[in-house]
């Protein structure tokens, strides 16, 4: 029996501006789009793809969390891009009673910060329930945009002598 990986695009991250294939939320932050027929934009594929490079291994391949790390999806619910951005490139310690729990700075990881909107996007539709658990292999073909940013970006991060 197949699952049906897609579900219906979910209204609190509807995209009302698209700029070169990046979608955007009324509120100014990067958001994912997903078509009739389940269509993803090339950036929410992205960040399924860097996701699995860089953070499946402590948080699951989900999202949902593991034994080492916390799900993402829920957190992700009421959180905004700033903070998603503040807690990947700097980290995050918590120390409880019974447990401490740290996830390292990412922010010198040029995978993970030159796609990092890709990435918050990418769990935001797993989070709002737009995206189900497998690739999304039906995306949009890469921006030229997208291209442009990568080579910038990794020119941007390289060492300087």
């Amino acid at each position: 029996m197949l699952i049906a990986c897609w579900v219906t695009f979910q209204a609190a991250a509807q995209a009302v501006r698209d700029e070169d294939g990046r979608y955007y939320a009324e509120n100014g932050e990067p958001t994912y789009h997903i078509a009739q027929g389940g269509q993803v934009d090339w950036y929410t594929f992205n960040g399924y793809r860097r996701y699995h490079a860089a953070c499946h291994m402590c948080h699951g391949p989900s999202g949902e969390g593991s034994m080492i790390a916390p799900p993402l999806l829920a957190p992700l619910k009421a959180m905004d891009y700033a903070g998603f951005q503040d807690i990947v490139i700097h980290g995050l310690r918590t120390v409880g009673p019974a447990q401490q729990r740290v996830m390292r700075a990412m922010g010198e990881d040029q995978n993970v910060v030159c796609n990092l909107p890709d990435i918050f996007v990418y769990l935001k539709a797993r989070a709002d329930g737009a995206l189900g658990q497998l690739r999304p292999d039906n995306h949009q073909p890469k921006p030229a945009a997208a291209a442009l940013n990568e080579a910038a970006c990794r020119e941007a991060s390289r060492p300087r002598r």
